[in-house]
């Protein structure tokens, strides 16, 4: 099994040199937009990279001072985000033309040469060596899981600059053997379920929510704020494009660093080793109301809680999301017409909560199956909710020392599980969501 894990490291970069990066990012975004410039033009866009290759290398380099494989970046970049326009038209929704502002670049191993403790990089004027700021080697850190481990593998990286600081966010892979039904009798699980979501971004099975009313409302504001300035057409106008570009980014980098910060808290608090997400292939197209936004939004808060998860020993998974938003939880009944907007209803047991509450429950539930020997043995694992747990079976267990009556909030068990009432989690410290509830048929 191959596993994907990115490792960002501060880089030791003198004036001089600091300089040459400015320069080749500058030039990069030139080349990234000269791109999406010629894709754009007539009424039908060009997303083909061979066809784009063809059409705008020769020009991007007679025009920069740009290494060979960074001008096929940039035209891999800018191909991208036009395909990524011309997908959401074809779902009906408003795109406008991408322009990038951000000051990053995409590094790969022909223009750049990742070693231990420095990097080599392709500039407007030659190579650069660079040394990266690391912590202590002998402090457990992603630097040291990846970067010191001769299984994983550097395979690129892309270069940023963040309030005058430069950052390599590298990339790593690396051939794992997958957990065999030996190893999954082992150990001991415990597993967050995460649903993701357009009005709620992220819902744990813990019944912690965090809106996504924030998110959208920006993310509107900031595509209006661009239309009105591309109707100028000014270079003052163009320059205020660009600044826009980075206070978004930033805006929406900085909230969903909070949220997976959440995730990670109530996953510790819970003492959970496992966080369990959808598959995010295809995610848009599951999610009546989904933008590329939003794609963009779940795998950056993804690629978040997964490197941060390192610092707390929990590994972090996808699993498949088929009919994890019409199942009950409870009975294992699944029908489309369980769920209605975000109401979920058991046609079958009568179970009611928040559908992505529910959802979070099955995502859980999904991994824990998965992780299972054919003849019911296993670790004691458990999907752990606002109070106890649901195991494998879907047997309820309530919280040590908690008999359920005595009048503290708590998972309300149905069928499988013992008869209980609701268990009420406030989630007001993570959004305005609602909390998780439970309902007795």
């Amino acid at each position: 099994m191959e596993v994907r894990r990115t490792v960002p490291v501060k880089l030791d970069v003198d004036s001089d040199d600091a300089a040459l990066l400015r320069e080749t990012v500058d030039e990069f975004l030139w080349a990234a937009n000269y791109v999406v410039d010629h894709a754009w033009q007539g009424d039908y866009k060009t997303t083909s990279k061979a066809q784009l290759q063809e059409e705008t290398y020769n020009e991007v380099r007679d025009r920069t001072r740009l290494h060979a494989n960074l001008v096929q970046n940039a035209r891999n970049k800018a191909a991208d985000a036009v395909q990524g326009v011309v997908a959401r038209w074809k779902q009906g929704e408003y795109a406008g033309k991408p322009h990038f502002s951000n000051p990053t670049a995409v590094y790969d191993k022909r223009c750049g040469t990742f070693h231990d403790g420095h990097v080599s990089l392709a500039t407007v004027d030659g190579r650069i060596e660079v040394e990266y700021v690391l912590p202590d080697p002998e402090r457990d850190t992603p630097h040291s899981r990846y970067l010191d481990n001769s299984d994983y593998e550097v395979t690129g990286a892309e270069l940023h600059h963040t309030d005058g600081e430069w950052f390599l966010h590298l990339r790593t892979k690396a051939e794992v053997e997958s957990d065999t039904p030996k190893q999954a009798t082992t150990g001991h699980s415990t597993v967050l379920g995460v649903d993701l979501g357009v009005n709620q971004l992220a819902v744990t099975s813990t019944g912690a929510f965090w809106s996504g009313h924030e998110f959208d409302h920006w993310r509107r504001e900031y595509e209006k704020r661009r239309g009105n300035l591309q109707q100028c057409g000014t270079r003052h106008a163009h320059e205020n494009i660009q600044a826009v570009g980075r206070k978004e980014t930033g805006r929406f980098k900085m909230m969903l660093h909070r949220i997976a910060n959440g995730i990670i808290a109530e996953a510790v608090e819970n003492g959970c080793t496992v966080i369990a997400f959808e598959e995010l292939t295809g995610i848009r197209d599951r999610l009546s109301g989904a933008s590329w936004g939003h794609k963009w939004a779940f795998e950056r808060l993804y690629e978040y809680v997964e490197y941060k998860s390192e610092l707390h020993d929990i590994d972090v998974a996808q699993v498949d999301p088929e009919n994890t938003s019409r199942r009950c939880s409870h009975c294992g009944f699944t029908h489309p017409d369980n769920r209605e907007g975000e109401g979920f209803e058991c046609l079958k047991c009568g179970y009611e909560n928040h559908a992505d509450y529910n959802a979070a429950k099955n995502i859980g539930l999904r991994y824990l199956r998965r992780n299972q020997t054919g003849d019911g043995g296993g670790a004691p694992v458990g999907v752990r909710l606002n109070r106890g747990t649901l195991n494998a079976n879907g047997e309820y267990e309530p919280p040590a020392g908690d008999s359920g009556q005595s009048g503290s909030p708590r998972e309300s068990p149905t069928l499988n599980e013992a008869n209980g009432d609701s268990a009420e989690r406030s989630s007001a410290d993570h959004s305005s969501g609602p909390p998780a509830r439970e309902k007795k048929p």
